[in-house]
């Protein structure tokens, strides 16, 4: 299937695709298409038409931080971002505007001036200043902190209060991302004196959170719920929160998340299982959205001294997955196969569109190719020890890519060894060096925070934290650098293009599928965004009671 690439431009016209609805065969991995419908992608949900008291939302696992600098995944976000503000902000549509920054200036190509919003207060009632915006900001430049946001900032030479409510940020060299991470994660702004007083305890339960969002955190329950609440102070009363309390509660288990959504105990969640897509879809007690996402599916290599250390066996496995059968069996036929990491989301409109469309069809063929593949593994000979992959198989989806990775493995004669772990054993892969030892893949979900291609290739660079594997080419670093330097977005775009090129020819990570976002509401409320932009800004303040068409 095909994602119309209306639906995953930056502009907000909906758009309909085809998505073919699969029942799944559990003993062969099968999948039988059972019926074709026509989906609406869109950027929102129908908008509230009053407050409500409370919205009870399920979220996959309980967050291990909510300390910004180390938030970058979908639990931590997804709750921060109505807690925490930036210094700009993002919309549903990927749309960048002054967040708590009221104006800015580009002074030059490496001098930015932001205007700080007057009385904007904390949760604890106290006043934001610019010493807090440049404190919040400066964490990702300190060593010692070790901000999973740092590789954004490499060209930030200072960031400093340069007036009670003005802060001036310098540059080492242009750079065409900076400003863009402001509206995200990267950008958040917190009370300085209440992070120095919780010390190591910030962002935990039991340091909290003292941030500007239209809700404030309230009770954190360890293992079971985060409780947000209604902040009657907020500074943007456009944009205040209609429900008076937000509740997440922690499900890992998508039957157990489905079943609550059925019986009401849940109002909604983000990323349906495909397993439970039908059920949803067909009990009449709510309703499912797609929206454009910028996020793909991909096998991410976790080592090049081992068994995937030849290019040539790396890019053998890649060819021999059945893309098309994982669609079908784990997405219900909504994704695509994937030719590269970065989602067509980020391309943009107009003549980046067009040049990254063409640099698509010039990439290798994401269809499936045993034969070329076995002809590789002849050529390289097949590695001695076997490739590990890890998955958490109690995740359907993880637990059917793992098996194709296995399957596909044996269809060219690779040894694929499976390794089950825990969720939490999983999430600290993205951060701990330690727990990828003995592991050669394992599967992510990696988005783009902002619509532009150049996040994602950014990847590779030599010491980025997401650099797993640790690939080191110093022309590639040179690339990245001459892209981010750059201001023409057509211009940037050719040296973007060149990256995608040495990521995908050197199969950094193996991308296996693009799908699009979705979100399912009872119907007892409305309001949320449907395409993954919710990641970064106060979407839960517009999710409210629903009308009759809601």
């Amino acid at each position: 299937m095909t994602i119309n690439q209306t639906a995953v431009k930056r502009r907000g016209a909906g758009a309909l695709l085809a998505v073919a609805l699969a029942t799944t065969a559990a003993c062969s991995g099968s999948a039988t298409e059972v019926e074709k419908e026509r989906v609406e992608l869109v950027s929102d949900t129908p908008a509230a038409t009053a407050d409500v008291d409370s919205v009870r939302w399920a979220l996959g696992s309980e967050p291990s931080t909510l300390d910004w600098v180390y938030s970058y995944d979908y639990p931590p976000n997804t709750v921060l971002s109505n807690v925490c503000e930036s210094l700009m902000r993002i919309n549903s549509e990927f749309e960048i505007s002054p967040g708590l920054a009221e104006s800015f200036e580009q002074v030059d190509d490496t001098t930015w001036v932001y205007q700080i919003r007057p009385e904007v207060h904390f949760h604890d009632g106290s006043v934001l200043t610019a010493e807090d915006v440049a404190f919040s900001l400066n964490r990702h430049l300190d060593p010692d902190v070790g901000s999973y946001w740092s590789g954004f900032f490499t060209n930030v030479e200072s960031i400093k209060a340069t007036g009670p409510l003005e802060v001036t940020v310098s540059l080492s060299a242009p750079d065409a991302l900076v400003h863009q991470m402001f509206a995200v994660a990267g950008g958040v702004i917190e009370s300085k004196a209440f992070v120095e007083k919780k010390g190591d305890q910030y962002g935990t339960p039991d340091g909290g959170l003292n941030c500007t969002g239209p809700f404030r955190l309230g009770e954190w329950t360890k293992g079971e719920s985060i409780s947000l609440e209604r902040f009657d102070g907020y500074w943007d009363q456009d944009h205040a929160a209609k429900a008076a309390s937000f509740d997440f509660s922690f499900i890992r288990d998508s039957n157990a998340a489905t079943n609550a959504l059925l019986s009401g105990e849940i109002d909604g969640t983000f990323g349906v299982a495909a397993e439970s897509v039908d059920k949803l879809r067909k009990s009449g007690v709510g309703k499912l959205y797609y929206g454009a996402n910028t996020a793909t599916n991909n096998l991410t290599v976790a080592n090049l001294d081992g068994p995937l250390k030849d290019v040539r066996i790396r890019r053998a496995l890649s060819m021999a997955l059945d893309r098309e059968g994982f669609s079908e069996v784990a997405t219900n036929g909504v994704s695509e196969p994937s030719r590269a990491v970065a989602s067509r989301l980020t391309w943009g409109t107009g003549e980046t569109e067009k040049l990254y469309a063409d640099a698509w069809e010039d990439l290798p063929s994401a269809d499936q190719d045993v034969a070329a593949a076995k002809a590789l593994v002849e050529e390289a000979g097949a590695p001695a020890e076997p490739i590990v992959i890890a998955a958490v198989m109690s995740t359907p989806s993880a637990a059917v890519l793992a098996n194709e990775v296995q399957a596909a493995g044996k269809r060219i004669g690779l040894e694929v060894e499976i390794k089950p772990i825990a969720a939490d054993a999983y999430t600290a892969l993205f951060g701990d060096p330690e727990a990828r030892k003995g592991i050669d893949l394992f599967s992510n979900t990696w988005y783009a925070d902002v619509a532009d291609p150049l996040v994602i290739y950014l990847n590779w660079q030599s010491e980025n934290f997401a650099n797993y594997a640790g690939w080191k080419n110093a022309d590639y670093d040179r690339l990245v650098q001459q892209a981010r330097e750059e201001s023409d977005p057509v211009t940037r775009a050719e040296s973007v293009i060149e990256l995608q090129r040495m990521a995908t020819e050197e199969v950094l990570w193996i991308p296996v599928v693009q799908s699009p976002n979705s979100v399912f509401q009872g119907d007892g409320v409305t309001g949320a965004p449907a395409t993954n932009a919710y990641l970064y800004y106060p979407w839960a303040a517009q999710v409210g009671a629903a009308g009759n068409d809601g």
